[in-house]
């Protein structure tokens, strides 16, 4: 795992038995607001550094090999800085000795923040499943993505980073003729693993070319179709926005509809202009009967579009500033693009800008290069 992938988790919370009583110390490992792990401190105290024999191990450039301790005395639990680079902070205010860590308060290691609850091993069972069902429709939306594309008439790289509670994002190409190719992306409103699921029955319809009486390479009937089978008070409440695109290999023409959903940018090879690539639609699953409408575009050789959700750029960043669409437009065409993959550069300087406790929606960003 890259450092800039954050966390790896070496102690879990139910890995524990032998504390005596109901209530437990637990350091909730937080990400953007939700809780990524649990971590029960017993008698033995954790250990939180960047590599092993750590017992909490953070994937984080800030946090040092062995950055502080976390031991229980009595029935409260101390904080102690093991001499780190960047030091250890509880509630805003860095630690200098062998200081208490109230429940409540914040554990600041580097990028990464702990809550310390008290939790009961009912709960902590509970919570836990409820995890393990989170995880579970992660893999199975990871199970549908595209593969990357590294030859041929069209490319294609990726990146998919799940937020800790789950969105409904998802993205997939196929081939609907010797020379016909459509792209798309949809984002179920909501998180959890009702967004997420819902995200894979559309995936499934249109993976599989079976929306009913409906001509997959038109994308303003492809809209119409998913709006009538998938309304809203069908579906638990439930509304997604999409992107759905296709493109004729002989003719260089891209024709497109978007349901709600932000534009797509076309980015020639040169970097020298982000075209935004939309059509004014309502949002899929709202009402029954809309019309859609559908835009087109010729595609210059060496060209990409870029598909993302609304997580890539909804973030407040380190100066407190609350990003639109138009900030990662600057960052698509940042002619001082790195060696690294186009999709993993995004996303480290979305990382590298944003405030961590605002990244809390799932980021989903596909490229697609026509050569």
């Amino acid at each position: 795992m890259a450092e800039s992938e954050q966390t790896q988790f070496v102690t879990r919370a139910d890995a524990v038995n032998h504390i005596k009583g109901d209530r437990l110390h637990c350091l909730e490992l937080l990400n953007g607001g939700e809780v990524e792990s649990r971590h029960i401190v017993g008698p033995l105290g954790l250990k939180v550094g960047r590599t092993a024999p750590a017992d909490v191990v953070l994937a984080d450039t800030e946090v040092s090999r062995s950055h502080c301790l976390i031991a229980l005395k009595g029935e409260d639990l101390y904080v102690s800085d093991l001499n780190s680079t960047n030091g250890t902070f509880i509630d805003g205010t860095r630690v200098s000795s062998v200081v208490p860590l109230p429940v409540g308060s914040i554990l600041q290691v580097g990028n990464r923040a702990f809550k310390h609850e008290w939790r009961t091993r009912a709960e902590i069972a509970h919570l836990n499943e409820s995890d393990h069902e989170l995880e579970k429709a992660a893999s199975y939306v990871r199970a549908l993505l595209p593969p990357k594309i590294a030859e041929g008439p069209i490319k294609v790289d990726w990146i998919y980073k799940p937020s800790a509670k789950l969105g409904g994002d998802a993205f997939g190409i196929g081939q609907l003729g010797e020379n016909l190719y459509v792209a798309y992306l949809v984002d179920v409103a909501g998180h959890g693993t009702g967004a997420a699921m819902h995200a894979v029955a559309i995936m499934n319809q249109l993976r599989q070319r079976s929306l009913p009486n409906t001509e997959m390479a038109r994308p303003e009937l492809v809209l119409s179709t998913l709006n009538e089978l998938f309304q809203m008070e069908d579906h638990a409440g439930l509304y997604f926005t999409i992107w759905y695109g296709v493109y004729d290999a002989r003719t260089r023409r891209l024709e497109f509809a978007s349901g709600g959903h932000h534009p797509a940018y076309l980015v020639p090879a040169d970097r020298s202009e982000a075209i935004p690539l939309h059509t004014r639609n309502p949002i899929i699953g709202a009402m029954p009967a809309m019309m859609f409408r559908q835009g087109g575009i010729t595609v210059p050789q060496g060209a990409s579009i870029y598909l993302f959700s609304d997580g890539v750029f909804e973030i407040i960043d380190t100066d407190e500033r609350q990003w639109d669409i138009t900030d990662l437009i600057e960052l698509i065409v940042d002619p001082s693009a790195s060696g690294k993959d186009e999709p993993q550069r995004l996303y480290d300087t979305v990382c590298q800008r944003a405030e961590p406790s605002t990244m809390d929606d799932d980021f989903s960003l596909m490229i697609v290069t026509f050569e």
